[in-house]
């Protein structure tokens, strides 16, 4: 059963044989029309001239940027985010102005907010109440620009503590409740969930129109689709017939080169079908600011 999702590259994970900065371009060469990123940068506040660099490069690719990531510390090192690490909480909050700025002048809305490892120098509770803290202000500066915070689960990293759907989902109504932000939604990593146990099916039949993003690899392996055993096609499916109109983005280790990868997806499914790009997907769908979460 084939869906009409748009797909998209993620260019932290594709493309890696080439300078960051020539991966958008390598990508609509390639048929796509939207990328996403990881941070791009060593550090929470870039240069000014590293941020236009950036920028540039998505433009005159004429790629859409749909999805950054918040600045998630030293990632190849283990790190998976700032929002819930009190000793860097300044960073977070520091990085958090860059990101919408960059949203904003590339028509990005969707952010995603790694929510961080367990740390040995503060309690779960302590590092609830940061992350409390940290995700609303990021909703609150991301909202100005229609913009939607992502939180996702994650698998491969022991002392990360959101896992599950049902574990992000927790942590959005903390927000909501706290702070009365309500521009957050669950990134729904079809990888991370299938590798955490978690009930892939029944996050889609049960939360589909909480989903404001959507990820994808196989597994075992974190590869291409079709590497590995997930029934993708059929989630993705079925996350479209809940309502799920945004983007797919491609977030796995090609098993060789990076063309050689997209064997799996005939060229004529890469482009978006639809016209104008918002947050997360085509403008008025469930993956917009509007309606995330």
């Amino acid at each position: 059963m084939l869906h009409s999702l748009p797909f998209e590259v993620n260019c932290s994970l594709l493309f890696t044989e080439l300078p960051l900065l020539e991966r958008p371009a390598a990508a609509k060469s390639a048929g796509f029309d939207g990328v996403e990123f990881w941070w791009p940068f060593a550090e929470a506040v870039p240069a000014d001239k590293d941020v236009d660099a950036f920028i540039r490069s998505v433009r005159d690719a004429g790629v859409q940027l749909v999805g950054l990531n918040f600045f998630a510390g030293d990632m190849p090192g283990g790190d998976r985010g700032l929002v819930s690490w009190p000793a860097r909480a300044q960073e977070f909050r520091d990085n958090v102005d860059v990101v919408a700025g960059i949203g904003e002048q590339l028509g990005c809305r969707a952010f995603n907010a790694l929510y961080g490892n367990r740390v040995d120098d503060a309690a779960p509770t302590e590092q609830g109440e940061v992350a409390v803290e940290n995700l609303a202000l990021a909703g609150h500066a991301v909202a100005r620009i229609g913009g939607t915070v992502l939180l996702e689960p994650v698998s491969g990293a022991d002392r990360y503590p959101l896992r599950t759907a049902a574990d992000v989902l927790a942590v959005i109504e903390r927000v909501r409740e706290a702070s009365g932000v309500r521009n957050l939604g669950l990134l729904a990593d079809l990888y991370h969930l299938a590798v955490n146990g978690d009930d892939v099916d029944k996050v889609v039949a049960e939360h589909a129109g909480r989903v404001a993003h959507v990820q994808i690899a196989d597994a075992p392996g974190r590869n291409e689709p079709g590497t590995g055993t997930l029934p993708l096609e059929q989630q993705l499916a079925d996350l479209e017939a809940g309502g799920y109109r945004g983007w797919v983005g491609l977030e796995y280790k090609p098993s060789g080169p990076t063309l050689a990868s997209f064997g799996w997806l005939p060229r004529d499914r890469r482009a978006a079908t639809s016209a104008p790009v918002g947050a997360g997907g085509p403008v008025g769908t469930a993956g917009t600011a509007g309606t995330a979460g």
